[in-house]
């Protein structure tokens, strides 16, 4: 079931790849991460970062990190700047690898 939810999340909505943002440091995102992912290390999100981003605050978003604890904050911070569907990516990149789900590496981002 968990492989399905990941599989169609890399799929996006609409022909338009997901709003996926990995708040991982950035030695951790180049060992692996999901296609599309954008890397913003949770100690240096700011309200600028994120609109540079040019997300659509009313699609899917999704926030990953490891373990699924970082994340949550990334999540919270989202609905604050008024995302309406933002997501935590249940279990993080542990749980994406235990279900053995494509990553790209950084010579493939």
């Amino acid at each position: 079931r968990l492989r399905t939810y990941y599989s169609s999340l890399c799929a996006g909505t609409d022909g338009q790849p997901p709003q996926i943002l990995d708040v991982r440091f950035d030695f951790e995102w180049k060992g692996g991460h999901i296609k599309h992912s954008t890397n913003l290390p949770l100690p240096h999100i700011s309200h600028e970062k994120i609109e540079a981003l040019g997300w659509d605050r009313t699609k899917p978003t999704y926030a990953i990190c490891l373990s699924a604890h970082r994340s949550i904050s990334a999540v919270r911070y989202l609905q604050r700047m008024g995302f309406e569907n933002v997501k935590q990516l249940q279990g993080g990149m542990q749980a994406w690898r235990k279900h053995g789900l494509p990553e790209n590496n950084a010579s493939h981002a």
